[in-house]
């Protein structure tokens, strides 16, 4: 079997807040995560992810990382700065997967070396979102969330829940294990709604699709529309085309849209996003290294894994707040907060510290803190704050 493993871009600043945090390739575009969408299109399993700026890094990776380097075929590498649509592809004789005009992936047949990406050998068309940054994985779920909820159309599911208001084909619902209170909308005209096992949907929640909710997540009301949200995340209020990577905690009101959330966020009551410039212009980015041209009129926050915001926090449109920042104080947050920040960006939160909330949060979503994870974290900490 052909082996496949995933090349992860170099950490610039258009990957913040996930550059040396976690793998590229275990970030979600639409439904799944980017490795996922390889392996689906290539019809095998991930072995590795090359990335020296990656090894050691990414709580929930699945794939080990190693450091980049020669690849003895027969292999495929995969870049994980494109994301496919998962449709299979058929090699043949190709020896480079492209997208547009650009070279996504590259055929390493047996007995030949791997040396580095080159644009070299006849070429195989595939399918998919090619990502400039973390900011692309918005225009991803715009482009890949209805086709990955209708997928799910044609699986057993339960039928619709009872006491249910359902808006379109009630065939768009599809429960796979989840509880969910009377009285919930299902609006699934523009797509379907995905109850991943072990959701839990209260009464005066709106859903509607394309939308899909993890394992263990749990919707505590409001209205929620065109969204990845899960696993084990909590959510309230208004969300929009939005990403919710897993085990986020939002469970009071305020509006959240066209947002990345990392992993362990916390948003205090009442953290509201802006979504769109008041001149209806592009948003750029401000991050350490420059300006960044996103190219589109809505984006809303990126929220680094572990961050956290105090109640009532407004955040400008394009804001990125790093890994492990605490946003607090009086006046609206700057637009870039560093890693670790606490308060806007003035002082850092100490190693110490941010072990000791760690090891009070994780286990309320049954996650141990082991030796290990603690090592984990420690390595981040330390790797986030030399890069500042």
């Amino acid at each position: 079997m052909t082996r496949l493993l995933l090349l992860e871009p170099e950490p610039t600043p258009a990957w913040a807040p996930f550059a040396g945090v976690r793998p590229v390739a275990e970030l979600r575009a639409g439904i799944w995560r980017i490795r996922e969408r390889w392996e689906a299109a290539v019809a095998a399993d991930a072995e590795a992810v090359l990335g020296d700026h990656a090894i050691g890094l990414g709580e929930s990776a699945e794939a080990p990382v190693r450091p980049t380097g020669e690849v003895e075929g027969p292999a495929i590498i995969g870049a994980a700065w494109f994301a496919p649509s998962g449709t299979p592809v058929a090699l043949g004789d190709g020896r480079r997967l492209t997208h547009g005009s650009a070279t996504v992936g590259w055929v390493v047949p047996a007995g030949e070396r791997w040396t580095g990406p080159h644009d070299v050998g006849a070429a195989v068309p595939i399918d998919g979102v090619l990502l400039r940054g973390t900011y692309d994985l918005l225009t991803a779920l715009e482009l890949l969330l209805a086709a990955d909820c209708a997928d799910f159309l044609a699986a057993d599911r339960a039928p619709v829940p009872e006491g249910s208001i359902v808006l379109g084909d009630p065939a768009g619902v599809v429960s796979l294990g989840a509880q969910v209170e009377p009285g919930v909308v299902f609006d699934v005209r523009q797509g379907a709604v995905v109850l991943e096992s072990g959701v839990e949907v209260r009464h005066g929640t709106r859903l509607e699709g394309p939308l899909w909710a993890g394992v263990g997540t749990k919707l505590l009301g409001g209205y929620i529309r065109a969204s990845v949200i899960g696993p084990e995340c909590r959510v309230r209020g208004e969300v929009g085309s939005s990403v919710f990577l897993g085990y986020a905690n939002k469970s009071h009101d305020g509006y959240v849209g066209h947002s990345v959330v990392g992993h362990w966020v916390n948003l205090g009551a009442g953290t509201t996003t802006s979504n769109l410039k008041n001149t209806y212009g592009p948003v750029r980015l401000d991050v350490i290294g420059g300006r960044i041209e996103t190219g589109r009129l809505n984006v809303g926050t990126l929220f680094g894994d572990h961050a956290k915001t105090a109640i009532g926090t407004m955040l400008s449109t394009g804001t990125v707040i790093s890994v492990g920042a605490n946003v607090f104080g009086a006046g609206s947050p700057p637009k870039f907060v560093p890693p670790f920040a606490w308060g806007g960006g003035g002082s850092a939160m100490s190693e110490a510290g941010f072990l000791r909330v760690a090891e009070r949060v994780l286990p309320r979503r049954s996650v141990p803190f082991t030796p290990e994870r603690r090592d984990l974290l420690r390595r981040l900490y330390a790797r986030a704050m030399l890069a500042a």
